[in-house]
């Protein structure tokens, strides 16, 4: 995959909504690496800007050269510089480091109103400008950079399309995308002076040779734009790093920052910053720690702490456990593994690829094995093969087994697993539980300790590992939504558990 490191030229929002701040954040919800370069700092929030604080140009080429020297850049994204010298140095470290891709943001005026570049610093943007692949400016800036005056009026998209086009020709950029925000139209491409005419935004890409292209959003009666430039800027620096052609990365931008409005936070008194991971889904556990954060949730412990601490397994451990209980429990627990063998067959059904299926037939093949050390430990306790599987099925037992393979019938591979995974790994937990108990201070007469050994042994703890590893791997590509009805199947497989203890427990 693509390196897709992105520097980010610019000043500093301290309310988070703009600038790098914002910057970052769309970078990082798109999937690509930012790196930055601060020109200025910032006091401002949603209401306006209280101060700027310039950053020398000596120190920034220090942070540029720092960038370029290690990591490397593949797309450069400039927004606020703050002054002439700042512009000179940017134009000439794009131009010394042959960057063919620099999305330059103007940043001319905040969308509170404040202007963010001195006047005379203006003249020095021309080089810069005449660098940039993909020039963004709104229809403020866009006027400034052409040296229009303000009764330059837009009324209708064919109005911003020319002036997009005479900023092509005039600028030298290799794309102008001339962004339309600041005036509304109509449903008939003409400009809405009223707010009930406010029906769509258009954005218009000009290009070589005269290519154009309209973008289109609908109007959204919105105060919450705080960043609307920096972050379209940097969708767009986003796109062009993961290898989309300008054209689809402009498009994708203008569709992203549209919905970034629409799902905003809605914090603050002003213009509100935008919702910059309106598309992602947050997952409630680190990476690798899936099992974790399932066994540490508050309505997940007391039942595990009830199936792997259950009186049963108490007095198995103590080796007090009527010998007839413990009897039936086997019986129950051989009819149990074959539905389990079925339930882990039908997982490498539901696979979709070699390696799962593979483990599933493992898993198929280590029950098998599991049963035949089953078969002969019951034998050591008068129970024949022949026996158990002629004995009824006790309804709890039925009960768990048909489950595992009602939810491998109706959901999909990984919630199989989740069903099937507290039986591995309580089997596990609840054997080391009673060896560390009851090691030192058992005799050679406990009649069930062999049981104790069969799941805290090397075998059974790889299988454990094998286990946990599967289930890690596939929890990160779920949503959060989805991990919220798995660990509801984990649950219930918990609770069937209980009640196959609850058959032959001692209370």
């Amino acid at each position: 995959m693509e390196s897709r490191r992105i520097l980010v030229i610019a000043g500093s929002d301290s309310s988070g909504g703009a600038g790098l701040e914002a910057d970052q954040k769309v970078i990082a919800a798109h999937g690509c690496y930012a790196m930055t370069a601060t020109t200025a700092l910032t006091a401002q929030n949603t209401l306006g800007v209280y101060g700027i604080h310039t950053v020398p140009a000596e120190f920034l080429k220090q942070q540029l050269d720092a960038c370029f020297d290690d990591i490397g850049v593949d797309v450069v994204k400039t927004g606020m510089l703050a002054s002439g010298a700042t512009i000179k140095l940017v134009a000439d470290t794009i131009e010394q480091r042959a960057v063919t891709k620099a999305i330059v943001d103007p940043v001319m005026v905040a969308t509170t109103g404040a202007a963010l570049l001195p006047p005379e610093a203006l003249a020095d943007f021309g080089k810069l400008a005449s660098l940039a692949y993909v020039l963004t400016p709104n229809i403020p800036e866009l006027k400034l950079l052409l040296g229009l005056s303000e009764d330059e009026h837009i009324q209708t998209a064919a109005d911003l399309e020319r002036l997009a086009r005479l900023a092509c020709d005039r600028l030298g950029s290799t794309w102008v995308l001339a962004k339309g925000g600041h005036v509304p139209f109509k449903s008939d491409y003409t400009v809405a002076t009223i707010e009930e005419d406010r029906a769509i935004i258009v954005n218009v890409l000009a290009g070589p040779e005269g290519q154009l292209l309209r973008i289109e959003c609908p109007y959204q009666d919105s105060k919450n734009t705080h960043g609307t430039g920096c972050s379209l800027a940097s969708a767009i620096a986003s796109n062009l790093a993961k290898g989309m052609e300008v054209k689809d990365a402009v498009r994708a931008a203008c569709r992203y920052v549209e919905a970034a409005i629409r799902y905003a936070p809605s914090l603050g008194k002003g213009h509100g910053p935008l919702g910059h991971f309106h598309s992602l889904s947050t997952l409630p556990f680190s990476r690798g720690h899936f099992l974790d954060y399932v066994l540490e949730r508050p309505d997940v412990v007391d039942l595990w702490e009830r199936f792997t601490r259950h009186p049963f397994l108490k007095a198995l451990g103590a080796g007090t456990l009527p010998r007839e209980s413990f009897q039936g429990y086997l019986i129950q627990d051989y009819l149990y593994l074959v539905q389990f063998a079925r339930a882990a067959a039908l997982a490498a059904y539901k696979s979709k690829n070699i390696k799962d299926i593979t483990n599933a037939a493992t898993m198929v093949h280590e029950v098998d094995h599991e049963m035949t050390l089953h078969i002969k430990f019951c034998a050591e306790f008068g129970l024949a093969r022949e026996d158990m599987e002629k004995a009824e099925e006790m309804a709890a037992s039925t009960a768990y087994s048909r489950y595992l393979l009602d939810v491998g019938q109706s959901e999909d591979w990984f919630a199989l697993q989740v069903a099937l995974t507290p039986c591995v790994l309580g089997y596990g937990a609840a054997a080391r539980a009673l060896h560390q108990e009851h090691a030192t201070t058992k005799d050679d007469t406990h009649p069930y300790w062999k049981w104790v050994e069969n799941y805290t042994n090397d075998d059974y703890a790889a299988v454990a590992k094998r286990t946990i590893d599967k289930m890690e791997q596939h929890a990160v590509l779920q949503s959060a939504s989805r991990i919220e009805e798995l660990v509801k199947i984990f649950k219930q497989a918990i609770k069937m558990e209980i009640g196959f203890w609850e058959m032959y427990s001692p209370e």
